[in-house]
Protein backbone atom coordinates (compact mmCIF):
# COMPACT_ATOMS: atom_id res chain seq x y z
CA UNK A 1 0.00 0.00 0.00
CA UNK A 2 1.31 3.58 -0.90
CA UNK A 3 1.87 6.08 1.92
CA UNK A 4 -1.31 7.69 1.78
CA UNK A 5 -2.21 11.13 -0.19
CA UNK A 6 -2.33 14.13 2.37
CA UNK A 7 -1.75 17.89 1.40
CA UNK A 8 1.36 18.80 0.85
CA UNK A 9 3.40 22.37 1.87
CA UNK A 10 4.83 25.22 -0.69
CA UNK A 11 7.37 27.33 -0.07
CA UNK A 12 11.18 27.01 -2.21
CA UNK A 13 13.97 28.86 -0.52
CA UNK A 14 17.18 29.97 -2.56
CA UNK A 15 19.73 31.98 -0.76
CA UNK A 16 21.21 34.12 -3.34
CA UNK A 17 22.94 37.28 -1.72
CA UNK A 18 24.00 38.39 1.63
CA UNK A 19 21.06 40.69 1.13
CA UNK A 20 17.88 38.94 0.07
CA UNK A 21 13.71 39.21 0.28
CA UNK A 22 12.39 35.92 0.34
CA UNK A 23 9.39 34.68 -1.69
CA UNK A 24 8.25 31.42 -3.06
CA UNK A 25 6.63 29.09 -4.80
CA UNK A 26 4.39 21.03 -3.38
CA UNK A 27 -0.22 14.95 -2.24
CA UNK A 28 0.91 11.32 -1.31
CA UNK A 29 2.24 12.94 2.08
CA UNK A 30 2.30 15.50 -0.71
CA UNK A 31 4.21 18.33 0.37
CA UNK A 32 6.49 21.94 -0.77
CA UNK A 33 9.60 24.57 0.58
CA UNK A 34 10.62 28.62 0.66
CA UNK A 35 12.67 30.98 -1.27
CA UNK A 36 14.79 33.88 -0.17
CA UNK A 37 15.90 35.60 -3.57
CA UNK A 38 17.63 38.67 -4.30
CA UNK A 39 14.60 40.34 -5.48
CA UNK A 40 10.95 40.50 -4.78
CA UNK A 41 9.98 39.52 -8.80
CA UNK A 42 12.24 36.95 -10.37
CA UNK A 43 11.90 33.41 -8.29
CA UNK A 44 15.15 31.52 -8.71
CA UNK A 45 14.91 27.78 -8.60
CA UNK A 46 17.50 25.25 -7.25
CA UNK A 47 20.86 25.64 -8.67
CA UNK A 48 22.52 22.95 -7.69
CA UNK A 49 25.39 22.49 -10.35
CA UNK A 50 25.41 26.42 -10.54
CA UNK A 51 25.55 26.70 -14.24
CA UNK A 52 22.62 29.15 -14.49
CA UNK A 53 19.51 26.92 -14.89
CA UNK A 54 17.23 25.84 -12.64
CA UNK A 55 17.00 22.20 -11.72
CA UNK A 56 14.16 20.35 -10.25
CA UNK A 57 14.38 17.88 -7.49
CA UNK A 58 11.58 14.99 -7.48
CA UNK A 59 9.89 12.54 -5.18
CA UNK A 60 9.86 9.29 -6.37
CA UNK A 61 8.80 8.44 -2.19
CA UNK A 62 6.94 5.23 -2.98
CA UNK A 63 9.65 3.73 -5.37
CA UNK A 64 11.04 0.15 -4.78
CA UNK A 65 15.26 0.42 -3.96
CA UNK A 66 16.58 -2.97 -4.06
CA UNK A 67 13.62 -4.97 -3.46
CA UNK A 68 12.72 -2.91 -0.67
CA UNK A 69 8.83 -1.71 -0.89
CA UNK A 70 8.70 1.99 -0.75
CA UNK A 71 12.08 2.99 0.53
CA UNK A 72 12.24 5.97 -1.47
CA UNK A 73 14.10 7.67 -4.14
CA UNK A 74 14.82 11.28 -5.14
CA UNK A 75 15.36 12.11 -9.39
CA UNK A 76 16.74 15.36 -9.79
CA UNK A 77 16.64 16.54 -13.55
CA UNK A 78 18.96 19.05 -14.66
CA UNK A 79 18.18 22.76 -16.59
CA UNK A 80 19.34 22.47 -19.87
CA UNK A 81 19.19 24.94 -23.01
CA UNK A 82 16.15 22.85 -23.83
CA UNK A 83 14.53 22.52 -20.37
CA UNK A 84 14.56 19.36 -18.01
CA UNK A 85 15.10 15.66 -19.39
CA UNK A 86 15.51 12.09 -18.50
CA UNK A 87 18.81 12.34 -19.90
CA UNK A 88 20.50 14.25 -17.51
CA UNK A 89 20.09 13.33 -13.74
CA UNK A 90 20.50 12.38 -10.61
CA UNK A 91 18.96 9.46 -8.90
CA UNK A 92 19.78 9.37 -5.48
CA UNK A 93 18.57 7.13 -2.69
CA UNK A 94 19.89 6.09 0.80
CA UNK A 95 21.85 3.20 -1.09
CA UNK A 96 23.46 5.95 -2.60
CA UNK A 97 27.40 6.48 -1.65
CA UNK A 98 27.69 8.76 1.06
CA UNK A 99 24.07 8.90 2.08
CA UNK A 100 23.50 7.98 5.91
CA UNK A 101 21.51 4.95 6.53
CA UNK A 102 20.51 2.52 3.89
CA UNK A 103 17.04 1.77 1.67
CA UNK A 104 14.58 -0.02 3.91
CA UNK A 105 10.89 -0.49 3.32
CA UNK A 106 8.45 2.44 4.00
CA UNK A 107 11.05 4.73 4.88
CA UNK A 108 9.73 7.37 1.80
CA UNK A 109 12.78 8.95 1.29
CA UNK A 110 12.73 12.29 -0.59
CA UNK A 111 8.93 12.43 0.16
CA UNK A 112 9.95 16.25 1.40
CA UNK A 113 12.78 18.32 0.56
CA UNK A 114 14.03 22.26 0.68
CA UNK A 115 16.73 23.96 -0.65
CA UNK A 116 19.48 26.74 -0.04
CA UNK A 117 22.91 27.21 -0.15
CA UNK A 118 23.15 25.97 3.43
CA UNK A 119 27.34 26.32 3.70
CA UNK A 120 28.08 29.29 1.58
CA UNK A 121 29.58 27.84 -1.29
CA UNK A 122 27.83 29.14 -4.16
CA UNK A 123 26.07 25.72 -4.95
CA UNK A 124 22.62 25.06 -3.68
CA UNK A 125 22.08 22.55 -1.36
CA UNK A 126 18.71 20.25 -0.80
CA UNK A 127 17.75 18.83 2.84
CA UNK A 128 15.63 15.78 1.92
CA UNK A 129 13.28 13.71 4.58
CA UNK A 130 12.87 10.08 5.14
CA UNK A 131 10.12 10.21 7.55
CA UNK A 132 9.65 6.60 7.86
CA UNK A 133 12.83 5.96 8.92
CA UNK A 134 13.37 3.86 12.02
CA UNK A 135 15.49 5.24 14.77
CA UNK A 136 16.56 2.12 16.23
CA UNK A 137 13.79 1.22 18.50
CA UNK A 138 12.12 4.52 17.58
CA UNK A 139 9.91 3.30 14.63
CA UNK A 140 9.07 5.94 12.15
CA UNK A 141 11.19 8.19 14.20
CA UNK A 142 12.56 9.67 11.10
CA UNK A 143 15.46 11.46 9.24
CA UNK A 144 16.49 13.98 8.03
CA UNK A 145 19.79 14.48 5.74
CA UNK A 146 21.21 17.48 3.77
CA UNK A 147 22.58 16.48 0.11
CA UNK A 148 25.40 19.12 -0.71
CA UNK A 149 25.76 20.85 -3.94
CA UNK A 150 28.67 21.02 -6.67
CA UNK A 151 29.76 21.08 -10.20
CA UNK A 152 28.38 17.53 -10.80
CA UNK A 153 25.15 18.50 -8.99
CA UNK A 154 23.89 16.37 -6.17
CA UNK A 155 26.27 13.33 -6.30
CA UNK A 156 25.58 11.72 -2.45
CA UNK A 157 27.87 13.91 -0.57
CA UNK A 158 25.44 14.90 2.60
CA UNK A 159 25.66 14.74 6.50
CA UNK A 160 22.37 14.13 8.90
CA UNK A 161 20.71 16.53 10.65
CA UNK A 162 20.31 15.63 13.75
CA UNK A 163 16.65 14.88 15.18
CA UNK A 164 17.23 17.37 19.00
CA UNK A 165 14.33 15.18 20.64
CA UNK A 166 14.60 11.97 19.69
CA UNK A 167 11.76 9.70 21.18
CA UNK A 168 9.04 12.83 21.81
CA UNK A 169 7.82 12.57 18.16
CA UNK A 170 7.71 10.17 14.94
CA UNK A 171 8.25 11.29 11.65
CA UNK A 172 11.11 13.71 11.85
CA UNK A 173 11.44 15.87 8.82
CA UNK A 174 7.63 15.52 8.02
CA UNK A 175 7.67 19.27 7.21
CA UNK A 176 10.59 21.59 5.82
CA UNK A 177 11.31 24.93 5.12
CA UNK A 178 14.70 27.19 4.32
CA UNK A 179 14.90 31.17 4.50
CA UNK A 180 16.89 33.83 6.32
CA UNK A 181 14.54 34.65 9.64
CA UNK A 182 16.96 36.77 11.11
CA UNK A 183 18.31 38.03 7.98
CA UNK A 184 21.77 37.73 8.48
CA UNK A 185 22.57 36.60 5.12
CA UNK A 186 22.96 32.85 6.18
CA UNK A 187 20.80 30.52 5.47
CA UNK A 188 17.99 29.12 8.47
CA UNK A 189 16.62 25.37 8.12
CA UNK A 190 12.18 24.77 10.13
CA UNK A 191 12.00 21.27 10.80
CA UNK A 192 8.75 19.75 11.72
CA UNK A 193 7.53 16.40 12.57
CA UNK A 194 4.10 15.16 14.15
CA UNK A 195 4.76 17.22 17.60
CA UNK A 196 3.45 20.72 17.22
CA UNK A 197 6.53 22.47 18.05
CA UNK A 198 9.09 22.99 14.93
CA UNK A 199 12.66 23.33 14.83
CA UNK A 200 14.86 26.11 13.83
CA UNK A 201 18.48 25.21 12.72
CA UNK A 202 20.37 28.79 12.29
CA UNK A 203 23.25 30.38 10.29
CA UNK A 204 24.03 27.57 7.49
CA UNK A 205 25.42 24.18 8.43
CA UNK A 206 28.95 22.56 9.30
CA UNK A 207 30.63 19.94 6.68
CA UNK A 208 29.48 17.73 10.16
CA UNK A 209 25.64 18.75 10.32
CA UNK A 210 26.22 21.22 12.96
CA UNK A 211 24.29 24.24 13.01
CA UNK A 212 26.02 27.62 12.58
CA UNK A 213 24.24 29.86 15.13
CA UNK A 214 22.33 26.87 16.95
CA UNK A 215 18.83 26.08 16.85
CA UNK A 216 15.60 27.94 18.56
CA UNK A 217 11.84 26.48 18.32
CA UNK A 218 8.17 27.46 17.99
CA UNK A 219 4.90 25.95 18.90
CA UNK A 220 2.53 27.03 16.99
CA UNK A 221 -1.24 26.47 18.01
CA UNK A 222 -1.95 24.15 16.24
CA UNK A 223 -2.75 20.15 17.23
CA UNK A 224 -0.88 18.21 17.86
CA UNK A 225 -0.26 14.40 18.42
CA UNK A 226 0.20 11.15 15.98
CA UNK A 227 -0.15 11.90 12.76
CA UNK A 228 -0.45 15.00 13.05
CA UNK A 229 2.09 18.48 13.35
CA UNK A 230 2.51 21.14 11.08
CA UNK A 231 0.58 19.91 7.05
CA UNK A 232 2.98 22.57 5.43
CA UNK A 233 5.64 25.08 6.57
CA UNK A 234 6.11 28.18 3.58
CA UNK A 235 8.89 31.01 3.63
CA UNK A 236 8.70 34.27 2.37
CA UNK A 237 9.44 37.99 2.88
CA UNK A 238 6.18 38.86 3.11
CA UNK A 239 6.63 42.69 4.71
CA UNK A 240 9.40 43.65 2.37
CA UNK A 241 11.90 44.11 5.00
CA UNK A 242 14.42 41.76 3.33
CA UNK A 243 14.03 38.91 6.08
CA UNK A 244 12.27 35.80 5.77
CA UNK A 245 8.43 35.18 6.97
CA UNK A 246 6.99 32.36 7.73
CA UNK A 247 3.71 30.55 7.40
CA UNK A 248 2.52 27.72 9.53
CA UNK A 249 0.14 25.38 8.43
CA UNK A 250 -2.24 23.18 10.92
CA UNK A 251 -4.99 22.28 12.54
CA UNK A 252 -6.56 23.86 14.84
CA UNK A 253 -6.56 23.22 18.68
CA UNK A 254 -10.05 23.61 19.70
CA UNK A 255 -11.21 20.97 17.30
CA UNK A 256 -9.96 16.99 15.80
CA UNK A 257 -12.10 17.06 12.92
CA UNK A 258 -9.89 18.28 10.28
CA UNK A 259 -10.39 22.64 10.56
CA UNK A 260 -7.38 24.64 9.49
CA UNK A 261 -5.92 26.99 10.38
CA UNK A 262 -2.85 29.12 9.00
CA UNK A 263 -0.10 31.70 10.86
CA UNK A 264 2.15 34.27 10.25
CA UNK A 265 5.64 34.57 11.72
CA UNK A 266 7.04 37.53 11.48
CA UNK A 267 11.47 37.25 10.84
CA UNK A 268 13.18 39.90 12.08
CA UNK A 269 16.91 40.60 13.98
CA UNK A 270 16.05 37.88 16.72
CA UNK A 271 14.56 35.35 14.26
CA UNK A 272 11.09 33.87 14.57
CA UNK A 273 9.60 34.39 17.83
CA UNK A 274 7.42 32.04 19.62
CA UNK A 275 4.05 32.88 20.72
CA UNK A 276 3.53 35.77 18.15
CA UNK A 277 2.09 34.15 15.57
CA UNK A 278 -0.84 35.76 14.19
CA UNK A 279 -4.25 34.00 12.18
CA UNK A 280 -4.60 34.25 8.29
CA UNK A 281 -6.73 32.93 5.64
CA UNK A 282 -6.73 29.17 5.67
CA UNK A 283 -5.27 27.19 3.18
CA UNK A 284 -2.95 23.49 3.38
CA UNK A 285 -1.11 24.20 0.30
CA UNK A 286 1.01 28.11 0.49
CA UNK A 287 3.22 29.96 -1.83
CA UNK A 288 4.47 33.27 -1.33
CA UNK A 289 5.65 36.17 -3.93
CA UNK A 290 5.53 39.56 -5.06
CA UNK A 291 2.30 39.31 -7.85
CA UNK A 292 1.55 42.99 -8.17
CA UNK A 293 5.55 43.76 -8.44
CA UNK A 294 4.80 46.77 -5.23
CA UNK A 295 7.83 44.96 -3.06
CA UNK A 296 5.94 42.58 -0.30
CA UNK A 297 5.58 39.29 -1.37
CA UNK A 298 1.77 37.87 -1.53
CA UNK A 299 0.48 34.48 0.21
CA UNK A 300 -1.54 32.31 -2.19
CA UNK A 301 -3.30 29.72 -0.11
CA UNK A 302 -5.03 26.68 -1.69
CA UNK A 303 -8.08 25.98 0.31
CA UNK A 304 -8.95 22.52 -1.46
CA UNK A 305 -12.55 22.72 0.17
CA UNK A 306 -14.47 25.72 -0.58
CA UNK A 307 -15.34 27.64 2.74
CA UNK A 308 -16.38 31.18 2.24
CA UNK A 309 -14.68 32.66 5.58
CA UNK A 310 -11.32 31.27 4.94
CA UNK A 311 -10.89 29.46 7.94
CA UNK A 312 -12.62 26.75 8.62
CA UNK A 313 -13.19 23.29 6.77
CA UNK A 314 -16.53 21.79 7.50
CA UNK A 315 -16.80 18.02 6.60
CA UNK A 316 -19.51 18.11 3.61
CA UNK A 317 -19.37 21.46 2.35
CA UNK A 318 -16.88 21.26 0.10
CA UNK A 319 -17.16 22.64 -3.38
CA UNK A 320 -14.58 22.25 -5.49
CA UNK A 321 -11.90 24.59 -3.79
CA UNK A 322 -10.51 27.83 -3.44
CA UNK A 323 -7.45 29.78 -3.89
CA UNK A 324 -7.23 32.77 -1.71
CA UNK A 325 -4.81 35.93 -2.40
CA UNK A 326 -3.44 37.75 0.55
CA UNK A 327 -1.56 40.89 -0.35
CA UNK A 328 1.44 41.61 1.61
CA UNK A 329 2.10 44.77 3.17
CA UNK A 330 4.52 46.66 5.19
CA UNK A 331 3.05 45.26 8.56
CA UNK A 332 2.49 41.86 7.05
CA UNK A 333 -0.80 40.02 5.53
CA UNK A 334 -3.34 42.67 3.91
CA UNK A 335 -6.41 42.35 2.66
CA UNK A 336 -7.58 39.10 1.07
CA UNK A 337 -9.15 37.94 -2.36
CA UNK A 338 -10.46 34.26 -2.83
CA UNK A 339 -10.65 32.84 -6.46
CA UNK A 340 -12.83 29.83 -7.20
CA UNK A 341 -13.78 27.37 -10.73
CA UNK A 342 -16.82 30.06 -10.53
CA UNK A 343 -14.94 32.84 -10.93
CA UNK A 344 -15.31 34.42 -14.01
CA UNK A 345 -12.76 33.72 -16.27
CA UNK A 346 -11.74 30.68 -14.78
CA UNK A 347 -12.49 27.14 -16.65
CA UNK A 348 -14.91 24.83 -15.84
CA UNK A 349 -17.30 25.01 -13.84
CA UNK A 350 -16.54 24.05 -9.51
CA UNK A 351 -17.94 20.35 -8.96
CA UNK A 352 -17.32 18.66 -5.23
CA UNK A 353 -14.46 17.51 -4.78
CA UNK A 354 -12.17 19.29 -7.43
CA UNK A 355 -9.70 20.05 -5.19
CA UNK A 356 -9.27 23.33 -7.00
CA UNK A 357 -5.94 24.73 -5.49
CA UNK A 358 -4.28 21.61 -4.36
CA UNK A 359 -1.07 22.35 -5.45
CA UNK A 360 0.21 25.86 -6.67
CA UNK A 361 3.43 27.56 -7.33
CA UNK A 362 4.98 30.91 -8.37
CA UNK A 363 7.07 32.36 -11.18
CA UNK A 364 7.43 34.70 -13.49
CA UNK A 365 6.41 33.07 -16.69
CA UNK A 366 6.66 36.55 -19.47
CA UNK A 367 9.56 38.26 -17.64
CA UNK A 368 7.16 41.64 -16.88
CA UNK A 369 8.68 41.64 -13.61
CA UNK A 370 4.62 40.35 -12.16
CA UNK A 371 4.78 36.35 -10.41
CA UNK A 372 2.08 34.57 -12.48
CA UNK A 373 0.40 31.54 -10.45
CA UNK A 374 0.08 28.25 -11.55
CA UNK A 375 -2.99 25.99 -10.62
CA UNK A 376 -3.11 22.43 -9.79
CA UNK A 377 -6.83 20.79 -9.81
CA UNK A 378 -5.90 17.28 -9.01
CA UNK A 379 -8.97 15.06 -9.48
CA UNK A 380 -10.69 17.55 -11.87
CA UNK A 381 -12.96 15.06 -14.73
CA UNK A 382 -12.16 15.69 -17.65
CA UNK A 383 -15.24 14.45 -19.85
CA UNK A 384 -15.67 10.65 -19.07
CA UNK A 385 -11.91 10.62 -17.17
CA UNK A 386 -12.62 10.32 -13.47
CA UNK A 387 -9.70 12.20 -11.67
CA UNK A 388 -8.19 13.02 -14.57
CA UNK A 389 -6.68 16.64 -13.49
CA UNK A 390 -5.75 20.35 -14.90
CA UNK A 391 -4.03 22.81 -14.27
CA UNK A 392 -4.71 26.50 -14.40
CA UNK A 393 -2.00 29.62 -14.97
CA UNK A 394 -3.02 32.79 -13.98
CA UNK A 395 -1.29 35.91 -15.11
CA UNK A 396 0.14 38.97 -12.27
CA UNK A 397 -0.53 42.12 -12.80
CA UNK A 398 -0.05 45.71 -11.31
CA UNK A 399 -3.77 45.12 -9.34
CA UNK A 400 -2.89 41.60 -8.56
CA UNK A 401 -3.79 38.46 -10.02
CA UNK A 402 -5.87 38.21 -12.86
CA UNK A 403 -8.43 35.85 -13.69
CA UNK A 404 -8.61 36.61 -17.37
CA UNK A 405 -6.74 35.85 -20.25
CA UNK A 406 -4.96 32.59 -18.22
CA UNK A 407 -4.28 28.91 -19.42
CA UNK A 408 -5.16 25.86 -19.07
CA UNK A 409 -3.83 22.12 -19.67
CA UNK A 410 -4.84 18.64 -19.26
CA UNK A 411 -3.34 15.75 -21.16
CA UNK A 412 -6.08 15.92 -23.82
CA UNK A 413 -4.87 19.75 -24.57
CA UNK A 414 -3.11 19.72 -28.16
CA UNK A 415 0.67 19.33 -27.97
CA UNK A 416 0.72 18.19 -24.20
CA UNK A 417 2.08 14.76 -24.44
CA UNK A 418 0.12 11.93 -22.76
CA UNK A 419 -3.64 11.61 -22.44
CA UNK A 420 -6.44 11.52 -20.07
CA UNK A 421 -7.21 8.79 -18.46
CA UNK A 422 -9.30 7.64 -14.90
CA UNK A 423 -6.72 8.53 -11.72
CA UNK A 424 -3.76 10.33 -13.87
CA UNK A 425 -4.23 13.28 -10.86
CA UNK A 426 -2.65 15.75 -13.43
CA UNK A 427 -1.28 18.50 -11.02
CA UNK A 428 -0.45 16.46 -8.63
CA UNK A 429 2.49 18.89 -7.98
CA UNK A 430 3.44 22.42 -9.98
CA UNK A 431 6.65 24.02 -10.30
CA UNK A 432 7.31 27.00 -12.14
CA UNK A 433 11.01 27.17 -12.81
CA UNK A 434 13.30 29.14 -14.86
CA UNK A 435 14.77 25.23 -16.25
CA UNK A 436 16.34 26.95 -19.81
CA UNK A 437 18.17 30.41 -18.12
CA UNK A 438 16.23 32.60 -20.13
CA UNK A 439 15.01 34.23 -16.80
CA UNK A 440 11.55 32.91 -18.21
CA UNK A 441 9.52 30.24 -15.75
CA UNK A 442 8.38 26.65 -17.22
CA UNK A 443 5.97 25.02 -16.05
CA UNK A 444 6.44 21.43 -14.98
CA UNK A 445 4.03 19.07 -13.92
CA UNK A 446 3.36 15.80 -11.92
CA UNK A 447 1.19 13.33 -11.64
CA UNK A 448 -0.14 9.79 -11.23
CA UNK A 449 0.21 8.46 -14.48
CA UNK A 450 -0.01 5.07 -15.39
CA UNK A 451 -2.06 3.96 -12.02
CA UNK A 452 0.74 5.31 -9.93
CA UNK A 453 4.04 5.02 -11.83
CA UNK A 454 3.85 8.83 -11.42
CA UNK A 455 5.53 11.10 -14.52
CA UNK A 456 7.04 14.45 -15.07
CA UNK A 457 5.47 17.20 -17.81
CA UNK A 458 7.62 19.82 -18.97
CA UNK A 459 5.71 22.94 -20.90
CA UNK A 460 8.08 25.42 -21.51
CA UNK A 461 7.65 29.12 -21.62
CA UNK A 462 7.99 30.75 -24.96
CA UNK A 463 8.98 34.04 -23.64
CA UNK A 464 5.08 35.59 -23.03
CA UNK A 465 2.85 32.68 -22.56
CA UNK A 466 3.11 28.73 -21.91
CA UNK A 467 3.26 26.59 -24.26
CA UNK A 468 3.51 22.79 -25.97
CA UNK A 469 6.26 23.88 -28.28
CA UNK A 470 9.19 21.59 -26.89
CA UNK A 471 7.13 19.96 -24.31
CA UNK A 472 8.10 16.57 -22.86
CA UNK A 473 6.74 13.47 -20.83
CA UNK A 474 9.54 12.10 -18.55
CA UNK A 475 8.61 8.84 -17.19
CA UNK A 476 9.43 6.35 -14.36
CA UNK A 477 11.83 4.76 -17.04
CA UNK A 478 13.40 7.79 -18.48
CA UNK A 479 14.12 9.10 -14.94
CA UNK A 480 15.65 5.63 -14.25
CA UNK A 481 13.52 4.67 -11.00
CA UNK A 482 11.71 1.30 -10.97
CA UNK A 483 7.81 0.49 -11.97
CA UNK A 484 7.18 -1.99 -9.48
CA UNK A 485 4.22 -0.85 -6.97
CA UNK A 486 2.94 2.86 -7.33
CA UNK A 487 6.56 5.26 -7.41
CA UNK A 488 4.70 8.45 -7.90
CA UNK A 489 7.40 10.17 -9.65
CA UNK A 490 6.56 13.62 -9.53
CA UNK A 491 4.42 13.63 -6.42
CA UNK A 492 6.31 16.17 -4.90
CA UNK A 493 8.82 18.66 -5.63
CA UNK A 494 11.32 20.26 -3.56
CA UNK A 495 10.29 23.96 -3.26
Amino acid sequence: MHPRPRPRQNARLVLATATAAALTGGLLTFAAGPAVAADATHVPGADFNKDGRADLAASAQAAYVAGKKEAGQLVVLYGTSTGVTGAKRSVISQNTTGVPGSAEAGDGFGTRSAYADFNGDGYHDLVVNAPGEDMGADKDGGTVILLWGSAAGLTGRSVTIADPAPGSHDRWGETLAAGDFDGDGRADLVVGSTSATVHIFKGGFSSTGKPGKGRTTLTPPILSGTGLGPVNLTAGDIDGDLVTDLVVDGFETASSQGWNRNYYFQGGPDGLVNNTGRLIKAGVVTAIGDIDKDGYGDIVSGAIWDSADGYVHPEGSAKGGRVWVTYGTATGPGRSTGITQDTAGIPDAAESQDRFGHELDLGDINGDGYLDLAIGTVLENVKDDVDTGMVTVLYGSASGLRTSGGQWFTQDAPGVPGVNEDHDRFGMDVKLDDVTGDRRADLVVGSGEDGGDGAVTYLPSNGSRITTTGARLITVAAAGVSAAGTPYLGANFAD
